[in-house]
Parts: C-alpha cells; sequence; structure tokens
C-alpha cells in the first residue's frame, strides 16, 4: 500500500516503454496508443533493441516475436543473460496464439503476452499493471539496497554492480576504478565519544563521500563497519586518484572533532585505488584486493593520504 502511494503521489514517475519490432505500422499503432502516459522508444531489429536497453533501461519491451536475424526468443535470452537489462520486464507481441511459443517465452523470463491485432483496453491495462509492478520491484530493490544507517547503498549493491560496470568497461574498453576508503582511528572516536556519536560520524562521512562522487553511474557504498567503496567506471588512474584526494581533502575540512586521534584533531580518512581496463577473463576481485593493498600502505605510511596503482594483469586470475 505504501508503495502504491509512493509511486502515484505528488511527482507521477512516467514509465519507460521500448518497442520493437521489424514492421513500422506496428510500432505506430503502439506509439500512438502510448505515448500519452509513458516515454516510448523505438527499435527495429533485435541488435538494435539489445544497445538500446543497455542506453535507457526501459521498464517494458514490448517485443516482436517473428523479426529477422535476431527474433524476439533470441533477443529475450540476451536481456535475461545480462546483468545489466535482466530486470528490464519483456512482453512478447505476437499475430498468433500458440501454446508452445507462449510456454518458450515465459521460460525465457517474459512477463505476458499481447496477441495482435491489439486490442486497445486490454493492451493498455497490461502494460499499466507491467509498469506499476516493475516500479514497486525497483523500489523495493533500492530500499533493500541501501545501508540502513549511513543511506548510502550497502554491500550487496556494490557486489552487484561491480560485475555491472566490469562488463561494460570490458565492452568499451574502458578504465575502472576503485577507491576504497577507512576512517582513521575509527575505534579510539568511538571510545570517545560513543557509538551514537560514532553513528553520526559515519553518516556525515559517507554524505561527503556522496557530493564528492556525484557522477550518476557512479557508486559510493559503505563495505563494512567504517570503511567505504567507490566504483568510478570510465575512469583512470589519475583521475581516480584525484577524486580520492578530494575526498581526502573535504573529510578533514568538515573538522570533526577527534582529540584522540594521533595524526590530528580532526576525522581523517585514508584512501587506496586501483584501476584497470578490465577483461573477460579477468577477475574483478583482483581490483578490489589490489586497492585494499594499497589502502594498507595508505594507513602504514602515515593515513589521511592516497596511494594507487594500476592492476597487473599477470595476477589476475
Amino acid at each position: 500500500m505504501f508503495i502504491d502511494e509512493y509511486i502515484s503521489g505528488a511527482e507521477p514517475v512516467r514509465g519507460k516503454i521500448l518497442l520493437v519490432d521489424d514492421q513500422v505500422v506496428n510500432i505506430k499503432i503502439l506509439h500512438q496508443l502510448l505515448q500519452a502516459d509513458y516515454d516510448i522508444y523505438m527499435a527495429r531489429d533485435g541488435h538494435q533493441a539489445i544497445d538500446m536497453c543497455n542506453k535507457i533501461k526501459p521498464d517494458v519491451v514490448l517485443l516482436d516475436i517473428e523479426m529477422p536475424i535476431l527474433n524476439g526468443f533470441d533477443v529475450c535470452a540476451h536481456l535475461k543473460s545480462d546483468p545489466n537489462t535482466q530486470d528490464v520486464a519483456v512482453i512478447f507481441v505476437t499475430g498468433h496464439f500458440d501454446e508452445d511459443k507462449e510456454a518458450k517465452g515465459f521460460q525465457l523470463g517474459a512477463v505476458d503476452f499481447i496477441h495482435k491485432p491489439i486490442n486497445p483496453v486490454i493492451t493498455k491495462a497490461r502494460i499499466k499493471n507491467q509498469i506499476r509492478l516493475k516500479l514497486n520491484t525497483d523500489l523495493l530493490r533500492s530500499i533493500a539496497l541501501l545501508d540502513g544507517l549511513t543511506g548510502v547503498a550497502n554491500r550487496r549493491q556494490f557486489e552487484q554492480m561491480l560485475p555491472v560496470s566490469w562488463l561494460q568497461c570490458a565492452r568499451e574498453k574502458q578504465p575502472l576504478t576503485i577507491i576504497l576508503l577507512d576512517i582513521d582511528f575509527f575505534k579510539h572516536f568511538n571510545d570517545t565519544y560513543g557509538h551514537t556519536e560514532g553513528d553520526i560520524c559515519l553518516r556525515t562521512v559517507a554524505q561527503k563521500i556522496q557530493d564528492t562522487v556525484n557522477r550518476p553511474y557512479d557508486l559510493v557504498a559503505r563495505f563494512g563497519g567504517e570503511e567505504f567503496i567507490c566504483v568510478l567506471p570510465n575512469t583512470d588512474l589519475i583521475g581516480g586518484t584525484y577524486v580520492a584526494q578530494q575526498i581526502v581533502d573535504s573529510v578533514l575540512s568538515l573538522k570533526l572533532a577527534h582529540k584522540n586521534s594521533p595524526i590530528s584533531a580532526f576525522v581523517t580518512i585514508s584512501a587506496g585505488v586501483s584501476t584497470v581496463v578490465p577483461k573477460y577473463d579477468m577477475s574483478n576481485k583482483i581490483l578490489v584486493e589490489t586497492a585494499d593493498k594499497q589502502l594498507y600502505l595508505a594507513k602504514d605510511r602515515g593515513r589521511n593520504r592516497v596511494l594507487g596503482c594500476l592492476v597487473e594483469e599477470k595476477v589476475a586470475e
């Protein structure tokens, strides 16, 4: 009930629908029917549909089954096998009623079938139901993937996001950077000020990191305890080190009192940075392990600093 009220609040959410059909007339019919209520995108073949799903992240794909080169079943199988698109709701549109094809579609992960010729009332009702279900599911997922104390992403979301960013950068041959951060002498802080103030400190630092790492496709997550981790796609080592230094400087600028810190009168943070151009035969674990080693070195060399390096491919499994 709360979710329905949330979605139908003062700022209604317009769902995104991708229409996929090799026949222009079919796309026009659906576009006319749906354009008043949703943001509509169009694709004329399976390859274009897959590309657009990765770019626009539609809520629902209305997918024709009979298409040349890649048919609808092929497209659906590809979307469901890719972590970046597996949550897109696929509705098959077909001119024939065939129980075997419907069974195959549902086995591939489709959520519904619409039959031609299009019945406007039935089609709009089915799409509305799927859009609402998708938005409800997205909202629940976003709540489940947030850290309850700090409000940034939790470790589960990080573990889901890293493989997606890894595959995307591998496809595009672009660098991927990880920043691992640790609040210096946080146990001393809790021992001095108590856990309530410690929680306030964690929330404040998390928000400062989030404000500093502000591109929409970057991720800031609580990694555990007083550790945070940032995922920066399309970012080289120079850029990642610069962002990490900004975080270190901005946390110090908060001037959060830490009278028993051995290195400063204020709360400080250390950072380890690692960068790699991902490859499909490499494990993404090496990126986190390298950042962790750099963080250890940063703390060993005095804390309140940034150290980083490129991942050596020879050590990847």
